[in-house]
């Protein structure tokens, strides 16, 4: 048996294989939420579209931490509750790939943003009254 046949046996069994896999990643980016299918279809490789959305999780948590809930502290206090940030959002990124993490954190931080710019009005105007 010569090589040429041997390969020209194989290919069905290899064609099989290939649609198989495209309907496991199709079916597979059906499922995704939608920044994510986003990074995973356009990114070159899906270890970048991994550590891509790894630092987004990371970033939009980080401020809504910063506009939610964060208070001043020493700079060993919040580099343990950034490092235990880091840490949370790797547990995060795996949600992510299925569940709306994304859109959820975008949602947050835009609403925080929202609320701050408000109070921050209203204390200029308190102060402007007052003076």
């Amino acid at each position: 048996m010569d090589i040429k046949s041997a390969l020209l046996g194989e290919l069905p069994v290899m064609q099989v294989a290939a649609q198989a896999n495209v309907k496991e990643t199709t079916d597979a980016y059906e499922k995704m939420a939608g920044i994510t299918r986003f990074l995973y279809e356009n990114l070159p490789s899906y270890e970048i579209a991994g550590y891509v959305l790894f630092f987004l999780v990371f970033a939009l948590s980080a401020v809504v931490y910063k506009l939610g809930f964060a208070k001043k502290l020493k700079l060993s206090q919040n580099i343990v509750i950034y490092v235990f940030l880091f840490l949370g959002c790797i547990i995060l990124t795996f949600f992510a790939i299925y569940l709306p993490m994304v859109e959820g954190l975008i949602v947050a931080a835009l609403i925080l943003i929202i609320y701050k710019a408000r109070l921050r009005k209203e204390k200029k105007e308190e102060q402007a009254t007052n003076q």
